[in-house]
Protein backbone atom coordinates (compact mmCIF):
# COMPACT_ATOMS: atom_id res chain seq x y z
CA UNK A 1 0.00 0.00 0.00
CA UNK A 2 1.41 3.61 -1.05
CA UNK A 3 2.02 5.27 1.88
CA UNK A 4 0.02 8.77 2.52
CA UNK A 5 2.19 12.36 2.51
CA UNK A 6 0.70 14.31 4.90
CA UNK A 7 0.13 18.32 4.52
CA UNK A 8 2.77 20.20 6.84
CA UNK A 9 1.14 22.47 9.19
CA UNK A 10 2.07 26.51 8.07
CA UNK A 11 4.90 27.45 10.28
CA UNK A 12 6.05 24.23 10.45
CA UNK A 13 9.67 24.60 8.95
CA UNK A 14 12.85 25.41 10.49
CA UNK A 15 12.71 28.98 9.95
CA UNK A 16 13.74 31.33 13.85
CA UNK A 17 10.17 32.12 15.14
CA UNK A 18 9.42 35.34 15.46
CA UNK A 19 9.12 36.04 18.99
CA UNK A 20 13.11 35.61 19.13
CA UNK A 21 14.06 38.24 16.17
CA UNK A 22 12.33 41.06 17.76
CA UNK A 23 8.89 41.54 16.53
CA UNK A 24 6.78 44.13 17.60
CA UNK A 25 3.73 45.29 19.24
CA UNK A 26 1.43 44.63 16.41
CA UNK A 27 2.15 40.93 16.24
CA UNK A 28 0.53 38.50 17.72
CA UNK A 29 3.00 35.90 19.82
CA UNK A 30 0.84 34.10 22.37
CA UNK A 31 -2.61 32.41 22.58
CA UNK A 32 -5.22 31.64 25.24
CA UNK A 33 -7.15 28.50 25.54
CA UNK A 34 -10.88 28.82 27.00
CA UNK A 35 -12.11 25.20 26.96
CA UNK A 36 -15.01 23.57 28.72
CA UNK A 37 -13.41 20.73 29.65
CA UNK A 38 -14.30 18.60 26.61
CA UNK A 39 -11.64 17.07 25.10
CA UNK A 40 -12.89 17.14 21.82
CA UNK A 41 -13.20 21.00 22.33
CA UNK A 42 -9.66 21.32 23.48
CA UNK A 43 -8.56 19.53 20.62
CA UNK A 44 -10.42 21.93 18.32
CA UNK A 45 -9.03 25.20 19.87
CA UNK A 46 -5.36 23.43 20.37
CA UNK A 47 -5.47 22.52 16.72
CA UNK A 48 -6.30 25.67 15.42
CA UNK A 49 -3.75 27.32 17.53
CA UNK A 50 -1.03 24.85 16.33
CA UNK A 51 -2.14 25.84 12.93
CA UNK A 52 -1.17 29.09 13.40
CA UNK A 53 2.65 28.37 15.02
CA UNK A 54 1.69 29.41 18.24
CA UNK A 55 1.27 26.23 20.31
CA UNK A 56 4.55 26.79 22.15
CA UNK A 57 2.95 29.85 23.44
CA UNK A 58 -0.36 28.74 24.78
CA UNK A 59 -1.72 29.17 28.33
CA UNK A 60 -4.79 26.86 28.60
CA UNK A 61 -8.13 27.83 30.81
CA UNK A 62 -11.24 25.70 31.63
CA UNK A 63 -14.67 26.42 32.34
CA UNK A 64 -15.34 23.88 35.00
CA UNK A 65 -18.99 23.38 36.02
CA UNK A 66 -19.68 22.19 39.30
CA UNK A 67 -20.85 18.07 39.68
CA UNK A 68 -21.82 15.48 41.48
CA UNK A 69 -25.13 15.36 43.83
CA UNK A 70 -27.65 17.34 42.59
CA UNK A 71 -25.46 19.20 39.70
CA UNK A 72 -26.14 16.83 37.51
CA UNK A 73 -29.57 18.04 37.50
CA UNK A 74 -28.45 21.43 37.28
CA UNK A 75 -26.53 21.30 33.59
CA UNK A 76 -29.26 23.23 32.20
CA UNK A 77 -28.44 26.19 33.63
CA UNK A 78 -26.16 29.09 32.51
CA UNK A 79 -22.68 28.16 34.18
CA UNK A 80 -22.56 31.48 36.16
CA UNK A 81 -26.13 30.88 37.61
CA UNK A 82 -24.89 27.01 38.40
CA UNK A 83 -21.71 28.13 40.18
CA UNK A 84 -23.71 30.36 42.16
CA UNK A 85 -26.92 28.38 43.25
CA UNK A 86 -24.22 25.47 44.13
CA UNK A 87 -22.24 27.79 46.18
CA UNK A 88 -25.32 28.61 47.75
CA UNK A 89 -26.89 24.82 48.35
CA UNK A 90 -23.12 24.23 49.69
CA UNK A 91 -23.68 26.66 52.46
CA UNK A 92 -26.76 25.88 53.97
CA UNK A 93 -26.28 22.06 53.77
CA UNK A 94 -22.89 21.74 54.62
CA UNK A 95 -23.19 20.42 57.90
CA UNK A 96 -26.31 18.35 57.23
CA UNK A 97 -27.98 15.09 56.37
CA UNK A 98 -28.56 16.24 52.96
CA UNK A 99 -24.93 17.65 52.25
CA UNK A 100 -24.36 14.16 50.41
CA UNK A 101 -27.62 14.99 48.27
CA UNK A 102 -26.00 18.58 47.34
CA UNK A 103 -22.06 18.07 46.77
CA UNK A 104 -22.16 14.07 45.63
CA UNK A 105 -19.25 11.98 46.91
CA UNK A 106 -16.58 13.83 45.48
CA UNK A 107 -16.04 17.84 44.52
CA UNK A 108 -15.45 19.14 41.58
CA UNK A 109 -11.97 20.08 40.18
CA UNK A 110 -9.62 21.90 37.35
CA UNK A 111 -8.31 18.41 35.84
CA UNK A 112 -4.75 18.22 34.37
CA UNK A 113 -3.91 19.31 31.22
CA UNK A 114 -2.06 15.66 29.99
CA UNK A 115 -4.11 14.79 26.83
CA UNK A 116 -3.73 18.53 25.27
CA UNK A 117 0.05 18.00 25.95
CA UNK A 118 0.40 20.24 28.98
CA UNK A 119 1.48 20.36 32.51
CA UNK A 120 -1.23 21.80 34.01
CA UNK A 121 -4.11 24.10 33.32
CA UNK A 122 -6.02 27.21 35.25
CA UNK A 123 -9.74 27.51 35.84
CA UNK A 124 -10.40 30.55 33.93
CA UNK A 125 -10.50 34.26 35.18
CA UNK A 126 -11.81 36.66 33.19
CA UNK A 127 -10.41 39.63 35.00
CA UNK A 128 -6.96 38.41 34.86
CA UNK A 129 -6.98 37.21 30.99
CA UNK A 130 -8.26 40.99 30.65
CA UNK A 131 -5.58 42.58 33.10
CA UNK A 132 -2.05 40.76 31.47
CA UNK A 133 -3.93 41.38 27.81
CA UNK A 134 -3.75 45.01 28.46
CA UNK A 135 -0.73 45.28 30.92
CA UNK A 136 1.33 43.33 28.14
CA UNK A 137 0.57 44.77 24.82
CA UNK A 138 3.32 47.49 24.75
CA UNK A 139 5.75 44.92 25.36
CA UNK A 140 4.44 41.32 23.60
CA UNK A 141 1.73 42.62 21.58
CA UNK A 142 -1.96 41.58 21.07
CA UNK A 143 -3.24 38.25 22.68
CA UNK A 144 -5.35 35.68 20.50
CA UNK A 145 -8.15 34.10 22.56
CA UNK A 146 -9.51 30.53 21.54
CA UNK A 147 -12.54 29.31 23.05
CA UNK A 148 -15.23 26.39 22.49
CA UNK A 149 -17.81 25.35 23.79
CA UNK A 150 -21.36 26.63 25.38
CA UNK A 151 -19.98 27.28 28.49
CA UNK A 152 -16.99 29.49 27.27
CA UNK A 153 -19.13 31.81 25.58
CA UNK A 154 -19.91 34.07 28.63
CA UNK A 155 -16.54 34.41 29.45
CA UNK A 156 -14.83 34.66 25.71
CA UNK A 157 -17.63 37.70 25.02
CA UNK A 158 -16.34 39.65 28.16
CA UNK A 159 -12.98 39.85 27.04
CA UNK A 160 -13.46 40.55 23.64
CA UNK A 161 -15.62 43.54 25.36
CA UNK A 162 -13.18 44.67 27.78
CA UNK A 163 -10.29 44.37 26.00
CA UNK A 164 -11.13 44.45 22.56
CA UNK A 165 -8.11 46.23 21.44
CA UNK A 166 -5.67 43.87 23.12
CA UNK A 167 -7.21 40.83 22.30
CA UNK A 168 -8.49 39.01 19.42
CA UNK A 169 -11.49 36.60 20.18
CA UNK A 170 -12.25 33.65 17.91
CA UNK A 171 -15.06 31.47 19.27
CA UNK A 172 -15.40 27.76 18.08
CA UNK A 173 -18.66 26.38 17.73
CA UNK A 174 -21.68 28.25 16.50
CA UNK A 175 -23.16 30.42 19.80
CA UNK A 176 -26.45 30.64 18.33
CA UNK A 177 -26.90 34.37 19.30
CA UNK A 178 -25.37 37.59 18.40
CA UNK A 179 -22.29 36.62 16.71
CA UNK A 180 -20.96 40.14 16.79
CA UNK A 181 -19.53 39.42 20.81
CA UNK A 182 -16.67 38.12 19.07
CA UNK A 183 -14.33 38.97 16.12
CA UNK A 184 -14.35 35.05 14.46
CA UNK A 185 -16.83 32.52 15.01
CA UNK A 186 -15.62 29.28 13.21
CA UNK A 187 -18.40 26.51 12.82
CA UNK A 188 -19.00 23.97 10.67
CA UNK A 189 -21.23 24.16 7.61
CA UNK A 190 -23.81 22.03 8.91
CA UNK A 191 -24.90 24.23 11.32
CA UNK A 192 -26.30 26.89 9.14
CA UNK A 193 -28.76 23.18 7.67
CA UNK A 194 -31.32 24.66 9.36
CA UNK A 195 -31.58 27.00 6.66
CA UNK A 196 -31.49 25.00 3.48
CA UNK A 197 -34.40 23.97 1.77
CA UNK A 198 -34.21 20.28 3.17
CA UNK A 199 -33.57 21.61 6.75
CA UNK A 200 -36.87 24.15 6.23
CA UNK A 201 -38.92 21.15 5.43
CA UNK A 202 -37.90 19.43 8.26
CA UNK A 203 -39.09 22.12 10.74
CA UNK A 204 -42.54 22.79 11.26
CA UNK A 205 -43.64 26.50 10.47
CA UNK A 206 -44.79 26.47 14.02
CA UNK A 207 -41.25 26.40 15.08
CA UNK A 208 -39.40 27.84 12.57
CA UNK A 209 -38.39 31.00 14.55
CA UNK A 210 -36.86 29.31 17.86
CA UNK A 211 -34.47 27.03 15.29
CA UNK A 212 -31.16 28.67 15.56
CA UNK A 213 -29.23 30.25 13.44
CA UNK A 214 -31.91 32.57 11.55
CA UNK A 215 -29.40 34.38 9.33
CA UNK A 216 -27.08 33.39 7.39
CA UNK A 217 -23.27 33.73 8.22
CA UNK A 218 -21.82 36.77 8.37
CA UNK A 219 -18.64 38.14 7.48
CA UNK A 220 -16.95 37.10 10.50
CA UNK A 221 -18.05 33.35 10.70
CA UNK A 222 -15.65 30.78 9.37
CA UNK A 223 -17.20 27.85 8.31
CA UNK A 224 -15.21 24.45 7.98
CA UNK A 225 -16.29 21.01 6.75
CA UNK A 226 -15.97 18.88 10.13
CA UNK A 227 -14.85 19.64 13.33
CA UNK A 228 -11.45 21.23 14.06
CA UNK A 229 -8.40 18.87 15.93
CA UNK A 230 -4.66 18.62 16.57
CA UNK A 231 -4.08 15.42 14.31
CA UNK A 232 -1.71 17.28 12.21
CA UNK A 233 1.60 15.95 10.24
CA UNK A 234 3.47 16.82 13.01
CA UNK A 235 2.00 15.46 15.38
CA UNK A 236 1.27 12.07 14.08
CA UNK A 237 5.03 11.58 13.12
CA UNK A 238 5.86 12.25 16.81
CA UNK A 239 2.66 9.50 17.80
CA UNK A 240 4.09 7.19 14.91
CA UNK A 241 7.37 7.41 16.61
CA UNK A 242 5.98 6.89 20.01
CA UNK A 243 4.12 3.45 19.18
CA UNK A 244 6.33 2.64 16.82
CA UNK A 245 7.27 -0.46 18.73
CA UNK A 246 3.42 -1.35 19.69
CA UNK A 247 1.78 -0.88 16.34
CA UNK A 248 4.39 -1.26 13.65
CA UNK A 249 4.99 -5.52 13.89
CA UNK A 250 0.97 -5.77 13.76
CA UNK A 251 0.37 -7.30 10.14
CA UNK A 252 -0.82 -5.23 7.44
CA UNK A 253 -3.24 -3.63 6.40
CA UNK A 254 -3.91 -2.62 10.10
CA UNK A 255 -7.98 -1.47 9.84
CA UNK A 256 -8.30 0.81 13.34
CA UNK A 257 -12.06 1.01 14.18
CA UNK A 258 -13.25 3.80 16.01
CA UNK A 259 -16.81 3.33 17.91
CA UNK A 260 -18.53 6.47 19.41
CA UNK A 261 -21.77 6.61 21.22
CA UNK A 262 -25.20 7.53 20.44
CA UNK A 263 -26.82 11.20 20.27
CA UNK A 264 -29.74 12.84 20.18
CA UNK A 265 -28.89 13.39 16.32
CA UNK A 266 -27.43 9.68 15.86
CA UNK A 267 -29.65 7.23 18.17
CA UNK A 268 -28.42 3.61 17.82
CA UNK A 269 -28.05 0.48 20.43
CA UNK A 270 -26.64 -2.94 20.18
CA UNK A 271 -27.95 -3.27 17.05
CA UNK A 272 -25.22 -1.35 15.85
CA UNK A 273 -22.56 -3.54 17.40
CA UNK A 274 -24.25 -6.80 15.50
CA UNK A 275 -24.12 -4.50 12.29
CA UNK A 276 -20.59 -3.92 12.84
CA UNK A 277 -19.61 -7.19 14.72
CA UNK A 278 -21.08 -9.39 11.42
CA UNK A 279 -19.46 -6.86 8.55
CA UNK A 280 -15.94 -6.90 10.55
CA UNK A 281 -15.84 -11.18 9.73
CA UNK A 282 -16.44 -10.42 6.00
CA UNK A 283 -13.59 -8.13 5.83
CA UNK A 284 -11.07 -10.18 8.13
CA UNK A 285 -9.44 -11.99 5.47
CA UNK A 286 -8.41 -8.79 3.63
CA UNK A 287 -7.07 -7.34 6.99
CA UNK A 288 -3.79 -8.10 8.23
CA UNK A 289 -5.05 -6.98 12.15
CA UNK A 290 -7.63 -4.89 13.43
CA UNK A 291 -7.36 -2.43 16.34
CA UNK A 292 -10.99 -1.56 18.10
CA UNK A 293 -11.15 1.66 20.75
CA UNK A 294 -14.25 2.90 22.33
CA UNK A 295 -14.55 6.60 23.09
CA UNK A 296 -15.63 8.01 26.69
CA UNK A 297 -19.64 8.14 24.98
CA UNK A 298 -19.75 4.03 23.85
CA UNK A 299 -22.78 2.87 26.15
CA UNK A 300 -21.52 -0.25 28.26
CA UNK A 301 -23.96 -2.21 26.72
CA UNK A 302 -22.33 -1.58 22.97
CA UNK A 303 -19.13 -2.29 24.47
CA UNK A 304 -19.87 -5.67 26.32
CA UNK A 305 -21.47 -7.35 22.80
CA UNK A 306 -18.07 -6.07 20.75
CA UNK A 307 -15.79 -7.61 23.15
CA UNK A 308 -17.57 -10.59 24.37
CA UNK A 309 -17.28 -11.76 20.37
CA UNK A 310 -13.52 -10.31 19.42
CA UNK A 311 -11.89 -10.59 23.11
CA UNK A 312 -10.22 -14.32 22.17
CA UNK A 313 -9.67 -13.45 18.29
CA UNK A 314 -6.29 -13.84 17.07
CA UNK A 315 -6.80 -10.64 14.75
CA UNK A 316 -8.61 -8.35 16.75
CA UNK A 317 -7.07 -6.04 19.53
CA UNK A 318 -9.42 -4.34 21.62
CA UNK A 319 -7.82 -1.05 23.58
CA UNK A 320 -8.81 -1.66 27.29
CA UNK A 321 -9.17 1.69 28.12
CA UNK A 322 -6.35 2.66 30.26
CA UNK A 323 -3.31 5.03 29.74
CA UNK A 324 -1.78 5.86 27.45
CA UNK A 325 -4.70 6.27 24.79
CA UNK A 326 -3.25 5.01 21.81
CA UNK A 327 -5.90 7.56 19.34
CA UNK A 328 -2.83 9.25 18.06
CA UNK A 329 -1.11 6.10 17.14
CA UNK A 330 -3.59 4.21 15.79
CA UNK A 331 -4.13 7.30 13.17
CA UNK A 332 -0.34 7.21 12.69
CA UNK A 333 -0.38 3.71 11.85
CA UNK A 334 -3.43 3.06 10.48
CA UNK A 335 -4.11 2.04 6.70
CA UNK A 336 -7.97 2.72 7.14
CA UNK A 337 -10.65 3.30 9.42
CA UNK A 338 -14.28 2.37 10.38
CA UNK A 339 -15.96 5.08 12.20
CA UNK A 340 -19.17 5.14 13.88
CA UNK A 341 -21.01 7.97 12.29
CA UNK A 342 -22.00 9.72 15.54
CA UNK A 343 -18.37 11.14 15.80
CA UNK A 344 -18.11 14.57 13.97
CA UNK A 345 -14.65 14.54 15.68
CA UNK A 346 -13.25 11.49 15.19
CA UNK A 347 -14.39 11.66 11.72
CA UNK A 348 -12.74 14.55 10.80
CA UNK A 349 -9.21 13.34 12.16
CA UNK A 350 -9.60 10.11 10.10
CA UNK A 351 -10.04 12.54 6.91
CA UNK A 352 -7.50 14.39 7.56
CA UNK A 353 -4.75 11.46 7.00
CA UNK A 354 -6.04 10.99 3.57
CA UNK A 355 -6.24 7.35 4.09
CA UNK A 356 -9.38 5.15 3.70
CA UNK A 357 -12.62 5.96 6.09
CA UNK A 358 -15.71 3.89 6.17
CA UNK A 359 -18.57 4.86 7.83
CA UNK A 360 -21.02 2.55 9.81
CA UNK A 361 -24.68 3.77 11.19
CA UNK A 362 -25.06 7.01 8.77
CA UNK A 363 -28.65 5.87 8.68
CA UNK A 364 -29.43 6.10 12.26
CA UNK A 365 -28.36 9.92 11.78
CA UNK A 366 -30.93 12.68 10.59
CA UNK A 367 -30.59 16.87 10.76
CA UNK A 368 -26.99 18.42 10.45
CA UNK A 369 -25.83 14.79 11.01
CA UNK A 370 -27.18 13.71 7.69
CA UNK A 371 -26.10 16.94 5.82
CA UNK A 372 -22.56 16.43 7.47
CA UNK A 373 -22.10 13.15 5.68
CA UNK A 374 -23.72 13.83 2.89
CA UNK A 375 -20.40 16.55 2.71
CA UNK A 376 -18.00 14.11 3.01
CA UNK A 377 -19.62 11.44 1.18
CA UNK A 378 -19.60 14.33 -2.03
CA UNK A 379 -16.15 14.62 -1.49
CA UNK A 380 -15.39 11.56 -1.93
CA UNK A 381 -14.01 11.42 1.66
CA UNK A 382 -15.54 8.59 3.39
CA UNK A 383 -17.56 5.32 2.07
CA UNK A 384 -20.09 3.07 4.13
CA UNK A 385 -19.01 0.23 5.45
CA UNK A 386 -21.22 -2.51 4.10
CA UNK A 387 -19.01 -5.82 4.91
CA UNK A 388 -17.76 -6.23 1.06
CA UNK A 389 -14.96 -4.12 1.12
CA UNK A 390 -11.26 -5.51 0.18
CA UNK A 391 -9.23 -3.54 3.13
CA UNK A 392 -5.91 -4.15 1.20
CA UNK A 393 -7.34 -1.81 -1.84
CA UNK A 394 -6.61 1.28 -0.81
CA UNK A 395 -7.70 4.53 -1.83
CA UNK A 396 -7.37 8.08 -1.43
CA UNK A 397 -8.42 11.56 -1.76
CA UNK A 398 -7.46 15.46 -0.36
CA UNK A 399 -7.13 14.96 2.95
CA UNK A 400 -9.84 17.63 5.07
CA UNK A 401 -7.91 20.60 6.21
CA UNK A 402 -9.94 22.53 7.72
CA UNK A 403 -7.69 24.07 10.79
CA UNK A 404 -5.30 25.20 7.95
CA UNK A 405 -7.82 26.96 5.97
CA UNK A 406 -8.90 28.14 9.15
CA UNK A 407 -5.74 29.77 10.32
CA UNK A 408 -5.34 31.48 6.57
CA UNK A 409 -8.49 33.13 7.09
CA UNK A 410 -7.67 34.21 10.67
CA UNK A 411 -4.65 35.72 9.53
CA UNK A 412 -6.40 38.00 7.20
CA UNK A 413 -8.46 38.70 9.42
CA UNK A 414 -6.24 39.91 12.17
CA UNK A 415 -4.17 41.45 8.85
CA UNK A 416 -7.19 43.92 8.91
CA UNK A 417 -6.91 45.47 11.90
CA UNK A 418 -2.59 45.96 11.61
CA UNK A 419 -1.62 42.70 13.58
CA UNK A 420 0.33 40.06 12.25
CA UNK A 421 0.60 36.13 13.66
CA UNK A 422 4.22 35.54 14.41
Amino acid sequence: MKPIRLPEPPGSGMETPEIFTGGSANVVHRAVVISNSSPSAESQCVGLVRALGLADHLTLYRVTRPSGGINEWLHFLPISMHKLIDQVLRHFFRNTRFALLVQGRKPYHVLNGGYVGLSSVLEVDTKKIVATARDTFDKEGPTLVVACGWDTISYSSSIRHLASDNAFVIQIQHPRSRLDRFDLVVTPRHDYYALTASGQQEIPRLFRRWITPQEPPGRNVVLTVGALHQADSAVLRLAAIAWHDELAPLPKPLLVVNIGGPTRNCKYGVDLARQLITSLYNVLDSCGSVKISFSRRTPQKVSDVILKEFAEHPKIYIWDGEEPNPHMGHLAWADAFVVTADSISMLSEACSTGKPVYVIGTEHCKWKFSAFHKTLRERGVVRPFTGLEDISNSWSYPPLNDAIEVATRVREVIAERGWTVG
